[in-house]
């Protein structure tokens, strides 16, 4: 295992050498603990291109803890004139979708739904310099590398598209997605009026009296660790309580996802990223959400309600509350995390973040040339159209 030192910025005045202009280590999860390297990952989150918490410390190392070592994920951390500069978590595989391929993956789980690196803004071409050619000289049985969930027409993903095109290197689009994103400088009224029809709000409205008419009603926003333990597990709760819970995929299903919720939460409050919503009726929660707030933009990570008031939609009623990501000034956008299609979000929030995954050739001339088969194959669709 590295030493702590081994992780500082820069060299002693006493050091030997200079450290390397450019340099790629592998971590293991358990390193990552060490109090410096934990110090050069906090400065990097503060200085990357893009946001993402998925590979923030508080948010990765539970998830390291719970599958991390079954799944045998590496850290690459790259360093950049002594200085940690970049870091994706990667594991090897041999399954791609239904085939039998192997390959390096950056990993994600379902729990994670992001997959851009933390890159050192202004720095992200040498970023995907040093990764490739890292995979170039050790590729071992991975046929190709491949990138899930990288937001399209990010810093990131275009400095990707810039060093691809510059090394001529063979690649393809792969698993698209685009999912609801909230954007737009406005206020939280205006955006909901240019939103939906009058008809509509005016249905909200009638939800939201005929709802009050039942009790209490009430809503209630919280960033710190006020109550923290108690909230989450009213939230785990509620979720449990409906059709996820039924279907066996609730948070509370499994001691894993459990786990990866409460300690998540308490990380994201400690770090000062993390905002909670509720409507209470009579004290008691019926709708829920957790939004991960990483300036410029906000992820709505998970949310809940309760199934007996579907009628009163207490889902759409708290995000009208969530409209309020539009006002806080740093703020730009918001990421809903849902699936393609959800018939909730998409009828408000009405941008759309698309994410792209990405295969790449890597190594030498016979596996680049494996590569391109793959390549034709998995196009041959779109080059017939």
């Amino acid at each position: 295992m590295a030493r702590a030192n081994s992780f500082r910025t820069g060299g002693s005045p006493g050091s030997a050498a200079a450290p390397a202009r450019s340099e790629m280590r592998l971590l293991a999860p358990a390193e990552l603990a060490d109090p410096a390297f934990r110090s050069a990952w906090d400065g990097l989150v503060n200085l990357a291109a893009e946001p993402n918490p998925f590979f923030e410390p508080w948010f990765l190392l539970p998830a390291l803890e719970q599958w991390g070592s079954s799944q045998r994920v590496v850290i690459k951390a790259w360093f950049h004139e002594g200085r940690l500069a970049g870091l994706m978590p990667i594991l090897r595989s041999a399954k791609y979708y239904s085939h039998i391929v192997t390959h390096a993956t950056g990993w994600d789980h379902p729990n994670a739904f992001c997959g851009v690196p933390l890159v050192m803004a202004g720095l992200e071409d040498e970023f995907w310099r040093a990764l490739l050619a890292h995979f170039d000289r050790s590729a071992r049985r991975a046929l190709f590398l491949h990138l899930p969930l990288l937001p399209a027409e990010g810093p990131v993903e275009a400095a990707l598209g810039r060093v691809l095109h510059e090394q001529d290197r063979a690649h393809y689009a792969v698993g698209e997605e685009s999912r609801a994103l909230l954007t737009g400088e406005t206020s939280a009224a205006a955006y909901l009026e240019a939103a939906m029809s009058a008809k509509k709000r005016k249905e909200l409205r009638r939800q939201h009296t005929r709802l009050a008419e039942e009790g209490v009603l009430a809503f209630e926003r919280l960033e710190a660790d006020e109550n923290l333990a108690a909230w989450t597990a009213e939230f785990l709760a509620l979720e449990a309580a409906g059709w996820k819970g039924e279907a066996g995929s609730a948070l509370a299903s499994a001691p894993d996802t459990r786990a990866l919720f409460e300690q998540s939460l308490a990380g994201a409050a400690a770090a000062g990223r993390l905002e909670r919503l509720a409507l209470r009726l009579d004290g008691r929660a019926i709708a829920m959400l957790v939004n991960f707030i990483t300036p410029p933009g906000a992820y709505s990570f998970k949310t809940a309600f309760d199934e007996d008031y579907a009628r009163f939609s207490p889902g759409m009623l708290l995000q009208l509350e969530n409209l309020a990501l539009l006002e806080r000034p740093d703020i730009r956008w918001a990421d809903s995390c849902a699936a393609e299609g959800h018939p909730m979000i998409e009828r408000l929030w009405r941008d759309k973040r698309r994410m792209t995954g990405c295969n790449i050739a890597i190594g030498g001339p016979l596996r680049r040339a494996a590569f391109r088969l793959l390549m034709a194959y998995e196009t041959r669709s779109r080059s017939s159209s």
